[in-house]
């Protein structure tokens, strides 16, 4: 499987952009998908799941309330709304396809998209 990650970019403090992520094959569809984020010098960590059927959802407590996951399993897609972008939301931001349909972790997350860079200035 195959992941295109986009919609990264330079924005504004305050500001809002939307990630994308594309699977290659529509089996991703019983797959729990997220999303992680590496900071320049930082550890990769969590940032949302969302279970195979899209409506159960798991947030880190850095972005709850700012951050909207969700998917399209109609476009094998899983989506990333971030509103309320803070410069520490700097990022490449990485998809994930777990091995569980329940939730993406760092354990489960068993396909890697190649990341999308979101610069956040103040």
């Amino acid at each position: 499987v195959q992941l295109q990650a986009s919609g990264g970019g330079l924005v504004q403090a305050g500001d809002s952009l939307r990630l994308s992520c594309a699977a290659s094959q529509r089996t991703v569809s019983n797959n729990a998908m997220g999303w992680f984020r590496q900071a320049p010098g930082k550890e990769r960590e969590f940032v949302a799941s969302v279970n195979w059927k899209g409506g159960g959802t798991t947030y880190a407590d850095s972005v709850k309330g700012r951050f909207t996951i969700s998917r399209d399993n109609a476009k094998n897609t899983v989506y990333l709304q971030m509103n309320s972008l803070k410069p520490e939301d700097t990022a490449i931001y990485y998809c994930a396809v777990s091995r569980s349909s329940a939730v993406v972790t760092s354990t489960t997350a068993h396909y890697w998209g190649q990341g999308t860079l979101v610069t956040v200035s103040s």
